[in-house]
């Protein structure tokens, strides 16, 4: 009786932790991203030629370095992309690296944002529903301010809608989170991941 009864009990948190997780909160300031050490999250995101892909399969043979950024709409991410990982994005694969974008973008915009960055279009993603930030713990319900240009904006599939905080994971070939950088103030492109910061962290974390 009081094993069925830890039974039940365990059930009821793993479910409330689930649903909890599920949620997204109203602030940016709010999230709860996933910690240095834990397993990366799975989910399916879009190509740019609209296929759906698991996105544990794009870890291989390499170590990624995963940049969520909101979209195509924002020029601060589109700044920041200029300023500090388009004109290093071969020294990311140097060091022994693949970079993967996401955004809530459907695959349209998202070939707009690899012209206007200058990134080839194979490493860009889709995850319009949130489904792969709200996992990572780093999404963030908007209100309505840009609620229709983001609804728009992911071909109708944002329909919360929900942003991802700017933020830099690397993940392990283990599917393991390496390094994070979570930054709540995403309109500021200068408060974002800096190459000055990656650089010596993909180095170092290549030394492991």
């Amino acid at each position: 009786m009081k094993r069925k009864f830890l039974l039940i009990v365990t059930s009821v948190i793993i479910l409330l932790s689930t649903q909890i997780k599920a949620q997204s909160p109203a602030s940016a300031f709010d999230v709860s991203p996933l910690l240095i050490g834990e397993n990366a999250p799975e989910a399916n995101v879009t190509s740019t030629k609209a296929e759906a892909v698991p996105f544990l399969s794009l870890i291989k043979d390499k170590p990624v370095v995963v940049i969520f950024y909101r979209g195509d709409w924002c020029s601060n991410c589109i700044n920041h992309f200029n300023a500090e990982i388009s004109p290093n994005v071969a020294a990311i694969k140097d060091l022994g690296y693949d970079l993967i974008a996401i955004s809530p973008d459907s695959p349209e915009n998202l070939v707009k944002t690899s012209g206007k960055v200058n990134i080839d279009q194979a490493a860009f993603y889709s995850d319009a529903e949130g489904t792969l930030s709200k996992a990572f713990g780093i999404a963030w319900k908007q209100g309505d301010r840009f609620k229709d240009m983001m609804i728009q904006s992911s071909g109708g599939k944002n329909l919360e809608p929900v942003l991802p905080v700017p933020a830099v994971f690397v993940i392990g070939t283990d599917k393991k989170i390496m390094f994070e950088y979570i930054n709540p103030n995403g309109p500021q492109s200068n408060l974002r991941m800096k190459w000055s910061l990656l650089q010596p962290v993909l180095k170092a974390l290549k030394t492991q």
